[in-house]
């Protein structure tokens, strides 16, 4: 599975830009599916039908296969681009990394000068493509062209680190879950949507046209175990997250126990997650048309937004046990 978790992290796929990471994503899916197909804002959808045809669930698990990253804004005369946030960016991150854009070009992040580091704001950095002038650097990118971090996957043994852990290691758990899904009387939706760091807009689109009995969110959240961090109740190496609240979902009471349930039964590590701002694909989908009953399940991960964020094998793996688990029972809600 490190393999996988490695191809999906290392592609590229901004928020509106996810035709890369799309085409990786089904070509892994693809032999595991009954069915596959995209739709018209880019969602992919991958449909694992039921082995029995009667009393099991439409279940929509969803994870999103965007990245964070920026978008070009202006070219000045020396060649130097202005950019925007595509998502959550700090600023003190960023100086200093390099970035990509789709065709593989190679910028730097650099800032102006500044007398206290308390003004590093992001109008106050700009990418350096290497160009002597405007009219080269437009030959290689130009205003509108998004760029993510050039970073590469690394595997550390029981920890693994990359940029775009979010939500990539979602999709590599989707992935394996099907491919390790072998009987379910339930009618499984793997849908790996787009733009969710600019608003969870793709869940949307989606979880109106699939209209699920259930629905599952695959993505990642903080934990409480740096020094001196936000107090939280998530650690990497406890097991899967199994989310009770966020900014944009208060877990239905039947998913979390559900989940909790499936957990003990099937002897999978687990833990609850109360996250205090942020939120999921699962904060769209529980709104769609008259509402559907939905939760979270989630990969503790550190350093999340930042190039180099980390995450437990053990704990990628309780997450495959967990959603497969769901998907194989005969689910009353």
């Amino acid at each position: 599975m490190k393999d996988l978790i490695k191809r999906l992290v290392e592609t590229y796929g901004p928020s509106g830009s996810e035709d890369q990471i799309r085409q990786v994503i089904l070509e892994e899916v693809r032999p595991y599916v009954d069915e596959t197909r995209a739709d018209p804002l880019g969602n992919l959808i991958a449909v694992k039908h039921a082995t029995k045809k009667n009393g099991g669930k439409k279940i929509m698990v969803a994870g999103h296969m965007d990245e964070i990253g920026v978008m070009v804004t202006h070219v000045d005369e020396k060649g130097f681009l202005r950019f925007g946030a595509i998502g959550g960016l700090s600023p003190t991150i960023l100086l200093g990394e390099r970035v990509v854009f789709a065709d593989g070009t190679i910028g730097i992040v650099g800032a102006e000068r500044i007398e206290d580091p308390k003004d590093l704001r992001l109008d106050k950095l700009f990418i350096d493509v290497g160009a002597k002038d405007k009219a080269q650097a437009e030959k290689v990118t130009g205003v509108g062209r998004s760029a993510g971090y050039f970073r590469e996957f690394d595997d550390l043994g029981n920890r693994l680190v990359s940029k775009a852990m979010d939500d990539r290691v979602g999709c590599a758990v989707m992935i394996q879950a099907a491919k390790e899904l072998k009987k379910s009387p339930n009618e499984a939706y793997f849908v790996f949507t787009v733009q969710e760091e600019v608003g969870l807009r793709g869940a949307r689109t989606s979880a109106f046209a699939v209209d699920p009995d259930i629905g599952i969110a695959l993505d990642v959240t903080r934990t409480g175990d740096t020094p001196k961090g936000l107090p939280m109740a998530v650690e990497l190496g406890g097991g899967a997250a199994i989310k009770v609240k966020d900014s944009s979902l208060v877990a239905h009471p039947k998913v979390k126990d559900l989940m909790a349930q499936v957990a003990q039964a099937d002897k999978i590590p687990y833990q609850f997650e109360v996250l205090e701002a942020g939120g999921t694909d699962a904060g769209a989908i529980h709104l769609s048309r008259a509402g559907v009953p939905s939760g979270t399940i989630s990969i503790p991960t550190r350093y999340i937004h930042t190039p180099s964020e980390v995450v437990d094998y053990g704990d990628v793996q309780a997450c495959v046990r967990l959603l497969k688990g769901i998907l194989e029972r005969q689910i009353d809600i």
